[in-house]
């Protein structure tokens, strides 16, 4: 994976019309923005290109769009936000076609330190690439609006969209640079080096509730670290392939040949693949989900038919931070419990204060990870919490993100 890429650093942007492909897919509610987390991180980046005297042309995402363009999923509430956070005017450009004459007269009337935002790029469906030649056709709109591109998006990264990959090819014809910005080379700094050249001993931790979510990431983290552990709800599907009964906790009944095949590969690699040696069991999963919950702690090899699994025990909370104690790199992805609930979050806080107290570089891979660790008020102790749920397990996986690969090398 060549991850060696052009950064805004390296972009002589005074003068030049610079596209920013931001992730605002932010949450909404009555209009109102609830969380301004990737608003704040994209920052850097935009007052980088302002400061150089760039005419800075932003274009994101918001929700998925089933029913087409709509007022609830427009950029707007956004281009306020921005304005009040970089201290300036945003021009917004409502326009639904996204580079229509709207969006052309804005460009044209920039001047350097100037910033336009354009409506959400799903508003066109052609963003998407499907048909091939729609998707082309908006990406090349989109290099007309610019002389540059930078891709900040790393939540979208993992996605070959007309405005995320696309649309470097038509920069590149112009002479423009692809370059990657502050978020993104955070991105790759972090995760993508963990992986591919990670400082030993390297601790990768999965959970979450499926297997089958994480086929890949287990094959590719098995190769690469030099212990896994795996907790959560796919941890029953390991459980139940080494003989165990697991009562009527989370399985994959599917997937049993594919964990006895993994645990075979640890063996043979001389790799450590740790599981949970006790866990938390209720009569059910609670409802509401942060509701009341009987729990009782059992040996992993002991579950009563009658119960279910939810959570990591105090022992196996005990064996997992004593892994993560010798470690210098530690990767994690996906919650060891019923993160949400305050009764079955105890594996997921004791995994959290592991990764706290250690000297080890931390990473946490996006999604419940990233809110477990935010909820629960460790964020500010890791050492990088991605920003990107579905990108970073594909970084995870090994894979090329063509947000990523789309960009100028050094």
């Amino acid at each position: 994976m060549a991850l060696n890429k052009k950064s805004v650093d390296d972009l002589n942007a005074k003068g030049r019309r610079v596209l920013v492909r931001c992730d605002f897919n932010v949450p909404l509610k009555n209009g109102e923005i609830t969380d301004e987390t990737r608003i704040v991180a994209a920052l850097p980046t935009i007052n980088k290109l302002i400061n150089d005297g760039a005419k800075v042309i932003l274009c994101s995402h918001l929700g998925k769009v089933k029913e087409g363009p709509n007022e609830k999923e427009s950029l707007a509430p956004v281009a306020k936000r921005l304005s009040e956070k970089l201290g300036k005017e945003v021009n917004f450009v409502s326009d639904y076609n996204v580079t229509g004459a709207d969006a052309t007269k804005a460009v044209e009337t920039m001047k350097e330190g100037d910033v336009v935002l354009l409506q959400n790029t799903r508003f066109r469906g052609e963003e998407e690439t499907k048909p091939q030649k729609a998707g082309e056709a908006f990406a090349k709109e989109l290099s007309e609006l610019a002389d540059d591109y930078v891709c900040d998006a790393f939540g979208s990264a993992h996605r070959a969209h007309a405005s995320v990959a696309v649309v470097t090819k038509y920069i590149t014809e112009k002479g423009g640079t692809n370059a990657v910005g502050y978020l993104m080379q955070k991105e790759i700094d972090f995760l993508g080096n963990a992986v591919e050249n990670p400082v030993r001993p390297f601790v990768a931790i999965l959970g979450g509730a499926k297997v089958a979510d994480k086929l890949n990431v287990i094959d590719n983290l098995l190769e690469k670290a030099d212990t896994l552990i795996i907790g959560g709800g796919m941890a029953f599907t390991f459980l139940k392939a080494q003989g165990n009964e697991i009562g009527k906790s989370l399985v994959d009944n599917e997937k049993i040949d594919y964990c006895k095949q993994m645990m075979e590969k640890a063996s043979k690699l001389g790799k450590k693949l740790l599981l949970p040696v006790d866990t938390g069991i209720a009569a059910g999963f609670p409802d509401p989900i942060d509701g009341p919950v009987d729990v009782k702690y059992v040996d992993s090899n002991a579950i009563p038919a009658d119960m279910e699994g939810l959570d990591i025990g105090p022992k196996t909370q005990e064996l997992f931070a004593d892994a993560v104690k010798t470690a210098k790199t530690v990767v994690w992805n996906g919650p060891m419990g019923v993160f949400e609930n305050p009764t079955l979050a105890k594996g997921t806080i004791a995994v959290a204060k592991a990764l706290a107290e250690t000297d080890a570089t931390t990473i946490i891979g996006g999604g419940d990870s990233a809110a477990a660790c935010n909820q629960l008020g460790f964020a500010d102790k890791m050492s990088h919490i991605s920003t990107g749920g579905g990108a970073s397990l594909e970084f995870l996986e090994g894979k090329e993100l063509p947000g990523v690969y789309a960009a100028d090398d050094k």
